[in-house]
């Protein structure tokens, strides 16, 4: 594979999967997402078509330094974090942070659903590419969350607790029960 980076999503996978891949390839863990929202603002442009706005995760800064480094140095870089909506997310955030050290290195993206060292082989024999749908069903699930979760969850802070939040989920069945509750105290 040549110099060859592999970004999987925890420590102990990394050193699992180090294991089957031997000592040439690098594994190293992103330790889940290293990119997101901004936690003090928005973080969504609701005039520029709500694109997202990302910054770095407080995880983010402490192992992008590390991931450049070793990126910079590969000739291929595989993106091997979990197959779901997250991990494909997760790959996309790690290789926007990684593509501006790593020019030369081609992104492959690689799922299993065992480690064990014929799965692994079986995905890097046959590595794909990111899943555009994936990310952006995972964008649009996080907009819509910090939209509608940023608004509602200041109203629960002074209700019932500080630092409760409302998602995209809590903000409708909130929604229900404070109709229910309106229509009781209506009654007579």
């Amino acid at each position: 594979m040549g110099q060859s980076l592999v970004v999987v999503e925890s420590p102990a996978k990394a050193r699992t999967i180090g294991r089957y891949l031997g000592p040439d390839v690098t594994v190293m863990a992103s330790m889940g997402h290293v990119r997101d929202l901004p936690e003090s603002s928005l973080g969504v442009d609701v005039t520029g078509g709500f694109e997202p706005v990302y910054v770095l995760t407080r995880n983010g800064k402490k192992v992008s330094a590390a991931l450049r480094k070793a990126a910079a140095a590969a000739e291929d870089v595989f993106l091997a974090t979990d197959p779901d909506r997250e991990g494909e997310a997760i790959a996309w955030h790690v290789m926007e942070v990684l593509k501006p050290v790593a020019k030369k290195a081609r992104f492959h993206r690689v799922t299993f659903h065992e480690i064990t060292p014929a799965a692994i082989q079986a995905s890097f024999e046959h590595p794909g590419v990111i899943s555009e749908e994936r990310v952006a069903a995972q964008q649009a699930r996080r907009v819509l969350d910090r939209l509608v979760g940023y608004q509602v969850s200041p109203m629960l802070w002074k209700g019932v607790r500080k630092g409760t939040s409302a998602g995209r989920v809590q903000s409708v069945a909130l929604r229900l029960v404070v109709e229910r509750e309106r229509e009781i105290l209506a009654f007579e």
